[in-house]
């Protein structure tokens, strides 16, 4: 038998309550050696943590594609790791793995079946890319400019992108610059955020929505109006930018952070003032769900791992070490903690 540790849900926060490290427990757990048919026995390398799951830590996701986590049972996500040993046709001994569905364990017997195997050529080795910016993360950016964005070329257009230096905004924010946009904004909480947004990544301007008058900076790193909006934040922010829109613009509807803590459906109602400019300017705003395109998904993990492998998209990434660490992690995310993706490394 073996020794492994794992996360279970200990506590779902309060009602309309910020998650705390507490609401996740660390237990030691053993596995049965012995495979049956079609299982594998991985070896977890790099978990993630995301703002999708302050909704699975409710007792109703409020979206039909989300199950809740249960209580006192192993949590779950995006996860990547290798094949110990198998008894799935599909996958062998040394193979590297992910699944949206890994359990938060040092190493887990899972059906060969959700296991999708990668070549670490796709990510230059690191395989925490797999996680992000060659991952779900950056399928979101992608497939949501591409789907939703009306991007074109040689039309002068401004993007801007709310939560910009978090795991997705950084890289839609990128993907704006390379799909033609003239100029690419960023709002996000930190100064240093900020220098990140514009040294690393190559913004055109940033703005620190807790220290600047966003109204104010927005005109001033806008001068023509914003046509494009990647919007991961929602709330005030969000009604800010839609403001300064201008006609048949569309916004990008990716995530709502803000409004995570609250108890309210998914997208969150809208003020009369921001939905009457949604008419009057003809906005469109339609909710954005990356898993409804994934038959687009190789072709862009494809276009992704060029651009990585290239340098015309820089990842950025906050990691930490260790299965204890996931429930810190997690809540500092929710926090605005991380430049770029939040990963936990669990083992070499």
């Amino acid at each position: 038998e073996m020794q492994v540790q794992k996360v279970v849900l200990n506590s779902r926060p309060g009602t309309n309550g910020a998650p705390v490290p507490e609401n996740f427990r660390l237990e030691e757990a053993t596995l049965a050696p012995d495979l049956k048919d079609g299982e594998v026995l991985v070896r977890t390398l790099y978990l993630s943590v995301d703002p999708y799951m302050r909704c699975r830590m409710n007792e109703d996701t409020g979206a039909e594609y989300l199950t809740p986590w249960q209580l006192s049972e192993c949590v779950d996500g995006g996860g990547v790791g290798v094949v110990q040993s198998s008894r799935c046709s599909a996958c062998t001994e040394g193979d590297v793995v992910t699944s949206f569905n890994w359990p938060w364990q040092t190493f887990a017997v899972m059906k060969g079946s959700v296991l999708q195997k990668v070549d670490p050529q796709l990510v230059d080795g690191h395989l925490s890319y797999f996680l992000g910016a060659i991952g779900i993360t950056g399928l979101t950016a992608l497939l949501g400019i591409r789907e939703k964005g009306n991007v074109t070329k040689g039309a002068n257009q401004t993007m801007v992108v709310s939560g910009a230096a978090g795991a997705c905004g950084s890289i839609a924010g990128q993907i704006g610059r390379l799909d033609g946009c003239v100029r690419v904004v960023g709002i996000c909480g930190s100064d240093e955020k900020c220098r990140a947004l514009v040294e690393d990544l190559g913004f055109s301007a940033a703005i620190n929505y807790r220290q600047e008058d966003v109204p104010a900076r927005l005109k001033e790193c806008c001068p023509g109006g914003v046509d494009v909006y990647f919007d991961n934040v929602g709330g005030t922010i969000s009604d800010t930018v839609i403001a300064q829109m201008n006609n048949g613009g569309h916004v990008i509807l990716c995530g709502q952070i803000s409004q995570y803590n609250k108890d309210v459906p998914y997208p969150p109602p809208l003020s009369d003032e921001t939905q009457d400019t949604l008419r009057s300017k003809n906005i469109t705003r339609e909710r954005f769900t990356v898993l409804n395109y994934m038959n687009k998904a190789d072709a862009a993990l494809c276009e992704l791992s060029q651009w990585v492998k290239s340098g015309q998209i820089k990842v950025l990434e906050t990691v930490v070490n260790g299965i204890g660490s996931m429930g810190d992690a997690f809540c500092s995310m929710m926090k605005g903690g991380n430049i770029g993706k939040q990963i936990i490394k669990i083992s070499e």
